[in-house]
């Protein structure tokens, strides 16, 4: 019985550990991000979970991970705040199936990134992740009023006190 019960289990093992193989992710930056983004641009990330295997995959969750890669900065970085989708999940995928997906992100803070999708199924023993993504957000110009202001208004002045002066003249 003992013998019966222990081929059961490593039965149900194989076949879990099977299953989370059998989930292949592929992330692909859209073509239309733009080439050097900077703050505020927006980037959109697509992916594509792919039931490989022989059997259906149950429970099937996928999320979006962002680090940033700077010397000294390197950590995880909170989605909530770059507006971007938290995870999808869906019931099942047959074999073959396909779950795609888009991830939409507002770029908030300048720096080097690097973004990957993973997914798991609910019977799962292993995680199926993505490529890398790695990019680059470039500082957005700021202009400031500390430097503008006195041009702003010292431009105007000069230009009134020297038409006061040719007019003394004359």
């Amino acid at each position: 019985m003992k013998l019966v019960l222990f081929a059961a289990a490593c039965l149900v093992a194989l076949a879990t550990a099977a299953s989370a193989e059998t989930l292949a992710v592929d992330l692909t930056p859209d073509p239309h991000n733009p080439a050097s983004p900077q703050m505020g641009d927006n980037l959109v990330f697509h992916t594509v979970i792919r039931n490989t295997g022989a059997q259906a995959v149950e429970g099937v969750i996928a999320w979006i991970s962002l680090v940033q890669t700077d010397r000294g900065k390197e950590q995880p970085i909170d989605l909530e705040d770059w507006s971007a989708h938290k995870a999808v999940t869906a019931t099942a995928l047959a074999p073959g199936q396909t779950l795609a997906t888009d991830w939409p992100m507002r770029l908030i803070q300048a720096g080097n990134y690097r973004v990957v999708v993973s997914a798991v199924s609910r019977d799962s023993a292993r995680l199926a992740a993505s490529p890398f993504a790695d990019f680059t957000v470039r500082q957005k110009p700021v202009v400031e009023s500390q430097r503008v202001l006195p041009v702003a208004l010292g431009v105007p002045l000069l230009l009134a006190g020297a038409m006061l002066l040719r007019g003394r003249k004359r």
